[in-house]
């Protein structure tokens, strides 16, 4: 009988709401499930909207192959950076005057961390220990996810910016940001998860998870066919779009999931595990 070699995959996992769920606490399946697949000869990365600063040390230390961050605008495999495309300096100006001028929240985001005025500091802040007061209840992986390390927006390097992330008091301030955005920007909706009004995340066109994991499987000299992308939010359709697989968390927005090829179990009930079981990783 022949010997058929069996298919060496790739995965992209998104972070928040997929490995974490907005807490700090990790599944013990998505640790056994990466480090699992790993072991068997196949290639794991996260593919997170974060800094590579931000991520949380309990997902670093599961151990991956390397990482697509900051939406895109970063990757890594190994010890070999990939992708860095920072955004114009002259993008980052009209950013901050458009948050200036529409008085919504925002800070910017760099590799090396997070960057905001005083004012977004202690909003953001009360913010999050507003959300922690209405879920003291909740279990220890249900928590919501940790207040962000900020630095002083006065220290931001213009020139090592990645992407912006919003908040606004109201609903509408995502489709206020793609009608006077979207001629140089890739506005998606957020998942922080902030009590009222809405949040999201500004890019440069064409900067998304997807055109960075199309540069890694360049890279790397893999098929897309071979490569599935496993996430929770808006930020990870064009994730889907470009790998074989596109699968969404059970705890994805309705229509996102109606996007994804799949749909597996929530990140409560070892989303991961499952995906890499029924796709051959473990």
């Amino acid at each position: 009988m022949e010997h058929v070699t069996p298919t060496r995959r790739i995965a992209f996992l998104d972070v928040d709401g997929t490995i974490l769920d907005h807490g700090q606490t990790v599944a013990d399946s998505t640790v056994d499930a990466v480090r699992t697949a790993r072991a068997a000869g196949h290639l794991v990365y996260l593919s997170t909207g974060r800094s590579f600063a931000d991520i949380h040390p309990d997902v670093q230390a599961i151990g991956f192959d390397g990482a697509i961050t900051n939406g895109g605008a970063y990757a890594v495999s190994g010890s070999d950076t990939i992708v860095a495309d920072p955004m114009p300096s002259d993008a980052v100006e009209r950013l901050l005057a458009w948050a200036e001028t529409t008085g919504i929240l925002l800070f910017l985001q760099a590799n090396d961390g997070i960057y905001a005025s005083d004012r977004v500091r202690r909003t953001v802040t009360e913010m999050i220990l507003r959300w922690r007061g209405q879920h003291l209840s909740d279990e220890p992986q249900t928590a919501p996810q940790r207040t962000p390390r900020f630095h002083d927006l006065a220290d931001a390097d213009r020139t090592r910016i990645a992407k912006a992330v919003f908040l606004g008091e109201d609903t509408e301030a995502v489709d206020r940001a793609r009608q006077d955005l979207g001629d140089r920007f890739h506005v998606v909706s957020g998942s922080m998860p902030l009590p009222g009004g809405s949040n999201g995340e500004i890019g440069m066109l064409g900067t998304t998870k997807g055109s960075a994991i199309t540069r890694m499987l360049a890279h790397l000299g893999m098929d897309a066919a071979h490569a599935i992308g496993i996430g929770d939010s808006w930020n990870d359709v064009e994730m889907f779009e470009v790998c074989g697989v596109g699968i969404a968390m059970g705890n994805a927005d309705d229509e996102l999931k109606r996007i994804a090829d799949e749909v597996t179990a929530s990140v409560r009930e070892d989303g991961v595990w499952h995906a890499f079981r029924r796709h051959g990783l473990i």
